[in-house]
């Protein structure tokens, strides 16, 4: 798959998602022309609901330097954190690449208002994800709005 520069652009701001959440690791993915599959993984933090989550950040912890994001601390994001910012920092840099570079307006609306997730419980189960996600491309001439 030749990516055009927004694809590419796509693809760059997949990877700054490491740096955004401290708490993400990114397996494989793949841009293609009106879509993208990935596969997310939370690493190093217990997953909401686990034993020892470290406590939210709030009134109980006011005033503490290093507490005014009112975030939660050491819980893993969900994928819809995920998702939604990939959206939004995908979407903010093809807008600078309309204004700047040429690029095709887009009407309303970059992305589709939902996504589709499937937790991968198994390593079979990933292995077939990412053989599906490593094989796209060889089936994008099927695709219903292949051009």
């Amino acid at each position: 798959m030749i990516l055009n520069d927004a694809g590419i652009m796509i693809g760059c701001q997949c990877q700054e998602l490491i740096y955004r959440f401290d708490n993400i690791k990114l397996d494989e993915f793949i841009v293609m022309p009106n879509h993208f599959h990935g596969i997310v993984e939370c690493v190093g933090v217990p997953l909401v609901g686990a034993q020892n989550i470290a406590p939210l950040v709030g009134a109980q912890n006011a005033g503490q330097p290093g507490t005014e994001k009112g975030q939660p601390q050491g819980i893993a994001p969900t994928v819809g954190n995920v998702v939604g910012a990939f959206k939004s920092m995908t979407t903010n840099e093809y807008i600078r690449g309309v204004k700047n570079v040429g690029w095709p307006r887009f009407n309303k609306k970059l992305w589709q208002r939902n996504y589709y997730e499937h937790i991968i419980r198994d390593e079979k189960s990933y292995y077939q994800i990412s053989e599906y996600i490593k094989t796209n491309p060889l089936k994008w001439r099927d695709d219903k709005y292949y051009v």
